[in-house]
């Protein structure tokens, strides 16, 4: 498995920053966020490291220089909208950037885009779910056509009061990922999985690795704790970031000795990247940093070195 880490959490660095950072502290492969330019609209959105839209022959010889100077890889480009947004022209504009993506990703001899499902937070799953078969077909034909897979993050996105009370992201259980697969039956169509997404919603985090070895494109190494207490006071029906911290690798409950394990047990050896999003360690840029540093030190443990 190749160790490397979501560049969100630097969103002030150029391209170039980050991937000498990855070289020089024993990372092998960074997630490149990829959004329009422009102002975020929530925490770890907006990132861009690559821009899509001035990816001409100079920017693409360029990258490709960096990569080759240091050693890391891109494992994808990241770009997380809401797809299937009820406002017709927020949809259209994650749909088109998506495509986009397909086609830097092949420039660049990436191997995935990691994105999300989308969801009309007002609907019920049996609408959505036509939504989704309307729009998704032709979005993985079109990566198929173009040589990409697309990994799709089963993150809920209903951490906030505006994201309630559906969330943005349909593709949140195993249950959904059965009918999504059998719905658009492509080799270019799998999954970024992050377990800590499980864990927030009580379920089984280690199984799916075993049903749906096939489809686990990219892996995200995110840790949750659950404060108990916090729980008590508002119940499981509140904004889960009234009782859920997103924390470090090591630093929540993921058990992820049994992780790795499960994923060497189905022979997976493709990226793994931290993503962080533990708020202890984002008032600098120092914080950042070292949150990186101690992430790469703890997964490390799981893995070995060519």
């Amino acid at each position: 498995m190749k160790l490397g880490f979501a560049s969100a959490i630097l969103p002030d660095q150029s391209f170039e920053y980050v991937v000498d950072f990855a070289a020089a502290n024993g990372y092998r492969s960074v997630e490149m966020m990829c959004w329009p330019v422009g102002k975020a609209e929530r925490r770890y959105a907006g990132v861009t490291h690559i821009d899509a839209d001035a990816l001409d022959e100079a920017r693409v010889q360029a990258i490709r220089e960096k990569l080759a100077e240091t050693g890391v890889e891109i494992s994808a480009l990241g770009y997380y909208p809401n797809p299937l947004d009820p406002d017709a022209a927020k949809a259209e504009e994650a749909r088109s950037h998506i495509k986009k993506l397909i086609l830097a990703a092949r420039k660049l001899d990436v191997n995935a885009v990691n994105t999300f499902i989308g969801r009309d937070q007002h609907a019920n799953l049996s609408d959505n779910m036509r939504m989704f078969k309307k729009v998704w077909p032709d979005i993985i034909r079109f990566a198929e056509d173009n040589g990409v897979r697309v990994a799709i993050e089963n993150c809920p996105m209903l951490f906030t009061q505006d994201e309630w009370p559906g969330g943005k992201n349909l593709a949140v259980s195993p249950r959904i990922w059965r009918e999504m697969f059998s719905t658009i039956d492509s080799a270019n169509f799998g999954l970024n999985y992050d377990p800590s997404h499980f864990l927030l919603q009580q379920m089984d985090y280690i199984r799916p690795i075993y049903e749906f070895t096939d489809k686990l494109f990219h892996v995200h190494i995110k840790d949750a704790k659950i404060r108990k207490d916090l729980l008590d006071e508002v119940g499981i029906f509140a904004a889960p970031l009234d009782y859920m911290l997103p924390k470090l690798p090591g630093l929540g409950e993921i058990d992820w000795g049994k992780f790795v394990s499960a994923l060497t047990d189905v022979g997976y050896n493709g990226h793994i990247a931290v993503e962080v999003e533990d708020k202890a360690f984002e008032d600098t840029l120092e914080d950042r940093l070292m949150s990186l540093r101690l992430s790469q030190r703890y997964v490390s443990q799981f893995l070995w070195s060519e």
